[in-house]
């Protein structure tokens, strides 16, 4: 079966502490366990499927798995030596870093050129992830 490589961007885009997003091998479509921990329901028939078929249900890559702090750093890496470089640099240390970064990218108008490369470094995670898992994607 054949997966959109924009299916499996939207699965990165949405990641966080609280979601994970299965592909559905049987249907082609994304699935989401409840967390009871959010709302305190949970989905039982599909935590069962998930657990009594995993080979059915492949994991979209976490949050964990995803690093956005290292895509910064890599974003960061590319520019330019000197002032925006460094001011960006220090932007992404200790508590705060992702709003402090945000609002550093906006201050430099930087904001294309961080979303153009966050959105190459999930398509590259995307794929990826299509090939460790075997799978042929379309764009």
């Amino acid at each position: 079966m054949t997966i959109k490589l924009e299916q499996v961007i939207e699965a990165i885009e949405m990641s966080d502490d609280f979601f994970t997003s299965f592909w559905d091998t049987k249907t082609g479509e994304t699935v989401y366990p409840a967390d009871p921990l959010l709302n305190g329901e949970t989905d039982e028939v599909l935590a069962a499927e998930i657990e009594n078929d995993p080979k059915r249900f492949l994991r979209f890559p976490t949050k964990y798995e995803i690093h956005e702090y290292r895509i910064m750093e890599d974003f960061i890496e590319q520019l330019s030596p000197g002032k925006v470089q460094s001011d960006l640099s220090y932007s992404i240390r200790g508590k705060g870093a992702f709003r402090r970064f945000k609002e550093s990218i906006r201050y430099h108008g930087l904001e294309q050129q961080w979303y153009d490369c966050l959105e190459k470094a999930y398509r590259d995670i995307a794929v990826r992830w299509c090939t460790e898992e075997g799978l042929a994607y379309s764009e």
